[in-house]
């Protein structure tokens, strides 16, 4: 992070302190957050591939859906062990 940054009037100073700030957010309609950090430790330069980007079952929501949308794990079939 780069200079003093806040959220709600709450220093950003730490990955943790942003988790925390995202998992307590709330809405009157209901909305409840989970959020954890995740500190694995993945690969820099994985490529993905147009056919497996296409592959993944993602359903894009009606209200802005580039940024909404649900990510479905196929299921797996079990008559032949591969992924429908």
């Amino acid at each position: 992070m780069v200079g003093p940054v806040n959220w709600r009037g709450k220093p950003l100073r730490s990955y943790r302190t942003i988790v925390q700030l995202i998992a307590a957010t709330t809405t009157d309609a209901g909305l409840k957050v989970r959020a954890e950090l995740d500190e694995n430790k993945y690969p820099k330069g994985v490529k993905v591939s147009d056919a497996q980007l296409a592959a993944v079952n993602l359903s894009r929501h009606s209200f802005h859906g580039d940024w909404n949308y649900t990510i479905v794990p196929r299921r797996k079939n079990p008559r032949q062990g591969q992924i429908d």
